[in-house]
């Protein structure tokens, strides 16, 4: 069991990192090539990622559906299909609609192929014990942004940008594809009753409205911080290189915090941990504004990584704790959506504040993370022992 469990963290914590690392972490390092060769302004192409990502928040709860009725493998393996495929179409695009189209189909295979699919695959798989199974897979998905960051940037300086894009595309046909639809174990075929409780509605609750509105706040931070670290550390003072190895940081001080996330940290209501974690972000900002330069920037990457380390597993475990196993994919899509709906908005928004403010956008980063705290504060865990972790 133990190793069965083991070898399901590995295959959906490599795929996840794949994911993540040739879609949502693209545009970071390769929006300012692609502003060139397309003729486009930064804001334009983070403003049609945006608008992409809108297509995410609206699949989640039939996404979520889907998996409680009948596992993960085929919707993440569709996943890896729409990758290629979008990846396929943005080295083709020479035109904004062409470029529009590709972000579009790599939108959809974001709703179906990231971490809420593979928290829902998980619960389908471990039902209440996938608490450990979820810090696994992110503690193996923590490098995307540090592995895929560097490689997308080394690809662009070698081979281009629309080669690069080719070759992630390949990495999902040939290496994520079959990982997902051959080796991820499937679950037991779910009863009947199993499946119309999967179909039922689910109240829409305090408890529920204050996740949903915690998970917003702190996921358009991330979104914000992962369209833009090296441009808002450049924004403190910091050198160009200093930010690039600063951004680096985030990938280990996420898994560091997993790390703590499965150790001391486990004897705790998931609760707890997320609400240290909307923390750290405002700690950093406040140490990178105050002091600035290529120190300050490495610790704000540490604090800023650590917490959102903690918060991406608090976003399956903390539902799962709260409400147990059934119906838990259509609730991570329901609880989700406000999330996904404005960190869409966030990259752009992002932008638009580095061009006004500069540095201060952490002034506005701060106060969402203070919020998020705020939401998670006024949460108590149940008594229930059917509530339990």
């Amino acid at each position: 069991m133990i190793t069965r469990r083991l070898f399901t963290i590995i295959v959906l914590g490599s795929t996840q990192t794949l994911a993540w690392a040739s879609s949502y972490y693209l545009p970071a390092v390769l929006a300012d090539e692609m502003s060139r060769d397309l003729g486009l302004s930064t804001n334009w192409i983070f403003g049609i990622f945006s608008a992409s990502l809108v297509l995410t928040a609206v699949m989640g709860p039939k996404v979520g559906r889907t998996i409680d009725a009948w596992g993960g493998n085929g919707v993440l393996a569709a996943s890896n299909l729409l990758f290629a495929a979008g990846l396929f179409l943005l080295q083709l695009a020479h035109s904004l609609p062409m470029f529009a189209a590709a972000w579009m189909v790599l939108a959809i295979g974001m709703g179906l192929g990231l971490y809420d699919s593979a928290f829902a695959t998980l619960g389908r798989l471990h039902g209440t014990d996938a608490r450990g199974a979820i810090t696994g897979i992110t503690l193996l998905a923590g490098f995307a942004s540090t592995i895929g960051w560097p490689l997308t940037a080394w690809g662009a300086a070698t081979i281009g940008w629309r080669e690069t894009c080719l070759a992630w595309a390949a990495v999902h046909l040939f290496i994520a594809l079959p990982m997902n639809w051959f080796l991820l174990p499937r679950p037991k075929a779910a009863a009947t009753t199993e499946r119309v409780a999967a179909s039922k509605a689910i109240p829409i609750d305090r408890p529920m409205i204050l996740l949903a509105f915690a998970f917003a706040a702190a996921w358009i931070v991330t979104a914000g911080m992962a369209a833009h670290f090296p441009r808002i550390v450049e924004a403190t003072g910091a050198s160009p290189a200093q930010a690039i190895a600063a951004g680096m940081l985030i990938g280990p001080a996420q898994v560091a915090a997993r790390l703590l996330e499965a150790g001391p940290l486990a004897r705790f209501h998931p609760l707890v941990s997320a609400r240290l974690a909307t923390l750290t972000h405002p700690i950093g900002a406040a140490v990178i504004l105050a002091a600035g330069g290529g120190v300050a920037s490495s610790a704000f990457a540490l604090l800023h990584g650590s917490g959102n380390g903690i918060l991406t597993i608090a976003r399956g475990t903390v539902p799962l704790a709260l409400f147990g196993p059934e119906n838990y994919g259509y609730r991570l899509g329901i609880i989700g959506a406000p999330a996904r709906f404005l960190q869409a908005g966030a990259p752009l928004g992002f932008a638009l504040l580095i061009e006004h403010l500069g540095a201060g956008v952490l002034v506005v980063s701060s106060a969402l993370s203070l919020s998020a705290c705020l939401a998670l504060c006024l949460l108590r865990a149940p008594e229930s022992p059917a509530h339990a972790d």
